[in-house]
């Protein structure tokens, strides 16, 4: 059984590929091209399922948590910085949410809504995904023992069966459908 800052390293590379997919999407919106209203939608899902609640679901329930125990600090800690960030990529993908739900209604604005909501975001994310792999996990390694390491990745199994057998799998393969068709 992989460790859990293997399995988020892990889910990161997932994500990364939805993530230029995504930015493929922005720049042929950028460019005046229609982008079927559907591909929005399906990457605000994604998002909002495999990246917010299985990702960060698991860092905010259990590894964190698991970190503080441990004397990693919160407040004024990297646990706070990252908490902080998965607060404002929620309001982003708000956003985006709202974007793709009007461009799908055929508002004329709502594209530019859409890509200024996605860029922010991508550029919280590319931070987000840099500093968590090469400082919180490296922190989370030396901290953590193995029993703390294999309760962790059990706990982590359990959220995954809490979003249904399949799921993870499901959105793994939706990112890398996105990435092929979108990513440029």
């Amino acid at each position: 059984m992989p460790g859990p800052v293997e399995i988020l390293m892990h889910e990161h590379r997932i994500i990364e590929r939805a993530l230029r997919a995504l930015r493929g999407v922005c720049q042929r919106f950028e460019k005046g091209e229609a982008v079927p209203a559907d591909v929005p939608v399906r990457l605000v899902e994604f998002i909002q399922t495999f990246a917010d609640r299985c990702h960060h679901g698991k860092e905010e329930k259990h590894l964190f948590p698991a970190l503080e125990e441990r004397g990693v600090p919160r407040d004024g800690g990297p646990i706070g910085v990252m908490l902080y960030e998965h607060e404002l990529g929620r309001g982003f993908v708000r956003e985006m949410a709202e974007a793709a739900s009007a461009y799908a209604r055929g508002e004329s604005a709502a594209a530019a809504r859409f890509v200024n909501a996605a860029q922010q975001y991508m550029d919280l994310l590319a931070q987000h995904i840099y500093k968590e792999d090469n400082v919180l996990f490296q922190i989370a390694q030396s901290v953590l023992d193995a029993p703390a390491k294999t309760g962790l990745a059990e706990a982590f199994e359990r959220e995954e069966a809490a979003l249904g057998l399949g799921t993870h799998e499901q959105y793994e393969t939706l990112a890398g459908e996105l990435e092929r068709a979108w990513a440029t």
